[in-house]
């Protein structure tokens, strides 16, 4: 049961499952200014799919769900706070379904590199291939097919 959401205050951090052929399937890269849980077990108190694994030295602020509920009586400015991030969070994974159904896999690279340009640099390739739905390989022939150009 994942019994805590986390502020990225520094760092960076990976969210995902594994499939039922026993691979990873990466579903959010978390860094700076952004906020990671497994949001339905979090909240429905049941155990939840998803992994959360730092990438890098991370600095957080990490709340349970009775500290949140606290801290949201106590400053009321914190649950918009939050509510914001949670529909940031929201829109982005809504943009990353669509993209996931209709892109190739050398469109939703570009989108990724575009929308994300620092976490190239900070995440292992396999990674990202993983988080774009492709094969390394694949992902590989896609970049050597875009030096070329």
């Amino acid at each position: 049961m994942c019994n805590f959401g986390a502020y990225i205050n520094k760092g960076c951090i990976r969210n995902y499952f594994i499939d039922e052929n026993g691979f990873e399937v990466i579903i959010q890269f978390a860094i700076e200014d952004w906020w990671v849980s497994d949001i339905a077990s979090f909240y429905d108190r049941k155990p939840g799919n998803l992994f959360i694994e730092t990438i890098e030295d991370c600095e957080l602020l990490t709340f349970t769900p009775q500290s949140m509920e606290e801290l949201f009586m106590k400053a009321p400015r914190f649950e918009r706070m939050f509510r914001l991030l949670v529909q940031k969070n929201l829109s982005v994974m809504q943009r990353r379904l669509f993209k996931t159904i209709a892109q190739t896999g050398e469109e939703k690279y570009l989108d990724f590199i575009a929308r994300y340009p620092t976490i190239p640099q900070r995440v292992p390739q396999h990674y990202i291939a993983s988080y774009l739905g492709i094969s390394p390989e694949f992902l590989s022939k896609i970049r050597a097919r875009l030096v070329k150009r």
